[in-house]
């Protein structure tokens, strides 16, 4: 499991990386990052000793976007480490959301059978979600991280100053895990959640709430870091929300991770409230609140079948079934459940309606 380290102040931003670096040869640390993580982000760390570890030839910037986490920049990742001589003693720091840690990740554990990487998410979902846990890989055939392999960072800092940069939509991508976490936990964390404002994201008082839900997430990777049993219940809301996402894409209107994850957990509590009794209140109070912040994916009937096939190609299924992890109260999770097609047309059918399409 990777260590997490929150980092309050820029000072404190250069000592760790100086004293992370350090153990590495001072031409072996390269650096990826996106368009948007060069231009914010990137200034604030190329100061003092970390301006001559980097060279502008041991910086590999990709475009911005999860369109982009594809074979080909992986490709690039690559190519470039090996021309500039990294060897099994390089270090790589991921400077990026959620894309740039997941492929900066797979591209890490895979280059000369695996080199250390450092995590430094620079949005709030890549905070919550894909910066920890070991999960890296890239999206092949049009499926989401349909390649990848199990590989903690060497550690995951956290920087919240990131987030100044960010506006309410990218906020609100890391909210949906937000929300996602405090249904595995505990009522009260799942309250505080519900209350919490977009823009108090950036507040300094925000960030005991964000290590709350990261550790939500900590702690179940450390009972199960393969996802062979308790690990897959922070698939909640991802098997229908990552079908919108990829149907969003085939559409040519893409929407983002975090709101086809919250549009997901809306079919999905709607199937725990159907099938195993989650409470019909907390029920209410969660989809409604995802409604004010995130709106609605425009879709209808005829789309079904496409969404449908789309979760059957979700990692976790077993054979031809589709599963779910569900939920019979905040924090009382059922993984594994098998659901019939017609059921799962039923939770969009709700969607719509409530929805209003």
């Amino acid at each position: 499991m990777s260590p997490i380290t929150p980092i309050r102040d820029q000072e404190q931003l250069h000592a760790r990386l100086n004293e992370i670096t350090s153990a590495y040869p001072q031409d072996q640390v390269f650096l990826l990052c996106d368009s948007n993580s060069r231009q914010h982000c990137l200034p604030l760390l190329r100061q003092g000793k970390l301006e001559t570890l980097l060279p502008d030839t041991h910086i590999i910037c990709l475009p911005a976007g999860d369109q982009h986490k594809g074979i080909d920049s992986l490709a690039l990742i690559w190519q470039t480490l090996s021309q500039n001589g990294a060897t099994r003693h390089s270090l790589l720091l991921n400077l990026g959301g959620g894309m740039i840690t997941d492929i900066g990740g797979f591209a890490a554990a895979t280059f000369k059978r695996g080199i250390d990487f450092v995590n430094l998410p620079t949005t709030l979902l890549a905070c919550v979600d894909a910066a920890q846990g070991g999960k890296t890989g890239i999206n092949f055939n049009g499926l989401k991280n349909e390649v990848g392999a199990f590989c903690p960072a060497r550690e995951v800092l956290v920087y919240p100053a990131f987030f100044q940069t960010l506006d309410n939509k990218d906020l609100a991508c890391g909210y949906a895990e937000m929300l996602k976490h405090g249904l595995l936990s505990t009522p009260q964390h799942w309250q505080e959640v519900l209350r919490l404002e977009l823009p108090d994201c950036c507040q300094a008082a925000f960030s005991d709430i964000l290590m709350r839900s990261m550790q939500v997430k900590a702690d179940i990777v450390a009972q199960d870091p393969t996802e062979n049993h308790l690990r897959k219940c922070l698939n909640l809301g991802h098997t229908v929300g990552h079908a919108f996402e990829s149907w969003s894409y085939e559409q040519q209107q893409p929407v983002p991770h975090g709101y086809a994850v919250a549009w997901g957990l809306i079919c999905e509590l709607y199937l725990s409230m159907r099938l195993l009794g989650f409470p019909k209140d907390r029920f209410q109070q969660t989809i409604y609140r995802i409604k004010e912040v995130f709106g609605a994916l425009p879709f209808s009937c005829k789309n079904y079948p496409a969404l449908i096939e789309k979760m059957h190609h979700d990692k976790k299924n077993t054979g031809a079934q589709i599963q779910f992890a569900l939920l019979s109260d905040i924090g009382q999770v059922h993984i594994d459940q098998t659901i019939e097609e017609k059921t799962i047309e039923e939770s969009l059918d709700f969607y719509l309606d409530f929805m209003g399409y």
